[in-house]
């Protein structure tokens, strides 16, 4: 197997989860999400089945997150949003502010808590209910200096 192929547990509405392997560039075929079971069989799973997919640091730890919402505002750049599922859950994350990086199918979250076994998320958009976007977080911008430009002429054309 190559390197390229990332650990995830896939959550289905049903509430059943799998675990397996998924190339992070084309995982998504003919609206099917193609898996890598831990068997080693090629397994495509519909996306309405689908409700998270969870790239995981190990299969061994808990795939669950702890923390569900953001404690404070995040650091991370990009767009803070909170999903509500069709089951009623809910979870926050960070989307990433170009949002051509999302496939057409759903969205890649960062979740809350980044020290957790679950590195990012993929959302299928047929398994949510609303996305509301909460915050733009953006990079810091520098401070203009209001000292110097109070002492600069103003000039001639303006």
């Amino acid at each position: 197997m190559s390197s390229t192929h990332k650990k995830v547990v896939v959550r289905k509405v049903d509430r059943d989860s799998m675990h397996g392997y998924v190339s992070p560039t084309s995982f998504l075929v003919e609206g099917k999400l193609e898996l890598l079971n831990t068997s080693g069989n090629v397994v495509g799973i519909e996306l309405s089945d689908v409700k998270a997919v969870f790239f995981v640091r190990e299969f061994g730890e808990t795939s669950a997150l702890n923390r569900k919402t953001f404690s404070s505002r995040p650091r991370t750049e990009g767009i803070w949003v909170r999903l509500k599922f069709k089951d009623t859950d809910t979870l926050e994350g960070v989307m990433p502010a170009d949002l051509l990086q999302n496939p057409p199918e759903g969205y890649f979250l960062i979740p809350p808590d980044l020290r957790s076994n679950t590195q990012r998320i993929f959302v299928p958009r047929q398994a949510l209910d609303s996305i509301t976007v909460l915050s733009v977080v953006g990079a810091a911008k520098a401070k203009r200096r209001a000292a110097a430009d109070a002492a600069q002429e103003p000039l001639l054309f303006q």
